[in-house]
């Protein structure tokens, strides 16, 4: 990110339109923030039992209104992605393009990643209610299967959602828009993140120090949110 083009002057700062496109990003992210954690962190948890194919198979047959909830929540979580992603790209493109676009490219991969996983739970519930495919076995185990491999795309794809948190950091700091600690939390939350992806396959069984990591960055995002959606952008002669 060194290719800096800052083109907004001091008095720019505060103008009613960026306030706006502010205010706008962080009811974005703050929808974003609320499907992952009602989809990922709520419901799956009621579904999904980790090496209990049965009992997951159980939870989809009773719980299927839940089931297709969850559905909803994951493809919540796409298009909040996504459209949160250009409108970082909007608050930030006149501070430097480059670290904008990041934004918007790691964003929109990251939805993508999780477009898939939707798409995985759908077809567990599909699978969960074939009469013909019970009649022939396998069903608890294919739909356990869809589950891990969900769970798995939200893991990699916590690369991309880490790389999207370094040059938001970054061009919070550099724009003089929010608080200088804020933009060291998401950087950190950032690279954090992305070592909590790759390590998690290299130490499997640390998973509880591993969740450490992305601390900063939980911080970092409930912060981002909170300060766009009430405060919008500061002017740059405030201290942090």
């Amino acid at each position: 990110m060194t290719t800096a083009t800052t083109t907004l002057r001091p008095g720019e700062t505060t103008t009613p339109e960026i306030v706006r496109t502010a205010r706008t990003t962080g009811l974005l992210y703050f929808g974003l923030a609320l499907t992952g954690l009602l989809g990922f962190m709520v419901i799956r948890n009621q579904l999904f039992v980790a090496g209990a194919p049965d009992a997951t198979l159980a939870n989809l047959t009773r719980h299927e209104v839940l089931a297709r909830v969850g559905i909803v929540m994951e493809m919540g979580v796409v298009i909040t992605q996504a459209i949160v992603a250009l409108w970082f790209y909007r608050l930030f493109a006149k501070v430097n393009a480059f670290a904008a676009g990041s934004i918007a490219a790691f964003g929109l991969v990251n939805a993508v990643a999780i477009l898939g996983s939707a798409a995985l739970l759908a077809t567990a519930l599909d699978v969960s209610q074939d009469a013909s495919l019970a009649a022939g076995g396998g069903v608890a185990a294919t739909v356990q299967l869809l589950y891990v491999v969900s769970g798995h795309l939200w893991t990699v794809g916590g690369i991309f959602f880490g790389l999207w948190l370094i040059p938001m950091g970054w061009l919070a700091r550099r724009s003089g828009w929010m608080p200088t600690v804020l933009g060291w939390f998401l950087m950190i939350g950032g690279v954090g993140y992305v070592l909590n992806a790759l390590l998690s396959y290299l130490v499997p069984n640390a998973g509880p120090v591993l969740d450490l990591l992305t601390l900063p960055a939980t911080v970092g995002e409930l912060w981002m949110v909170g300060y766009l959606c009430l405060r919008g952008v500061r002017r740059i002669s405030e201290r942090a």
